[in-house]
């Protein structure tokens, strides 16, 4: 967050502002899904994105790294999210991206 604050090229973003409706594989329930940030920025070209942003461990966000069983659940539950996450944002012309510590911290382990 303290990123986001402080980058010159982020015009504003906001914590958690959108819900997203979603099918629960898991429960096979209607949920809601709440991506953590929107953002706002301009880009070297002066073009100015819109950016949902999901921050989740790589063991969540990467099958391969998923070693538990509730690991794998979750990770079917994000797969399922962030299929609702990407039409939606299509439909609103925004973009969705998922980043975790490798993305963050710059891990070098590539999966």
């Amino acid at each position: 967050m303290r990123w986001l604050d402080n980058h010159p090229n982020v015009v504003s973003w906001a914590s958690e502002p959108i819900k997203i409706p979603y099918m629960n594989p898991v429960t096979r329930k209607a949920s809601i899904y709440i991506p953590d940030f929107l953002m706002v920025y301009v880009d070297k070209q002066g073009t100015r994105h819109q950016e949902v942003v999901e921050v989740k461990p790589a063991k969540e966000t990467l099958l391969s790294e998923a070693k538990t069983r509730g690991d794998k659940l979750r990770h079917a539950m994000n797969m399922a999210k962030w299929q609702a996450a990407g039409s939606y944002c299509k439909k609103h012309g925004l973009k969705f991206r998922v980043i975790n510590e490798n993305h963050l911290f710059g891990n070098k382990k590539k999966k």
